[in-house]
């Protein structure tokens, strides 16, 4: 799955989700198996921002395969399996990519 598509549907899935109690949340998602794979989400203000870029203020930069992510967003692979067994890697406040898991839900 290509980043723009993944994108795509990351802004579709946040439409719905409540970031009213999330002062502030900056992840940078590296799909590894992409070129250019990078996006953020940012939570800022309680308005969630998904963007194509590299994000320099990050809380944490979470390294992942495409169809890894996608299953993940879609709710067919649980973060902290993910994590577990070597399929997300996290760079940073392992707390915030959580708290970014839960958005997802």
């Amino acid at each position: 799955m290509k980043r723009d598509t993944v994108v795509t549907k990351l802004r579709k899935l946040a439409e719905n989700a409540d970031v009213s109690n999330v002062d502030f949340l900056a992840v940078q998602v590296n799909l590894t198996d992409q070129d250019p794979g990078v996006f953020y989400v940012e939570v800022k203000d309680h308005k969630i921002n998904i963007e194509p870029y590299d994000y320099h203020d990050r809380n944490c930069a979470i390294s992942i395969k495409s169809d890894d992510f996608n299953k993940l967003i879609s709710g067919k692979l649980d973060p902290i399996a993910a994590f577990t067994i070597g399929k997300l890697k996290v760079d940073g406040d392992v707390g915030k990519a959580l708290d970014f898991s839960k958005l997802l839900k």
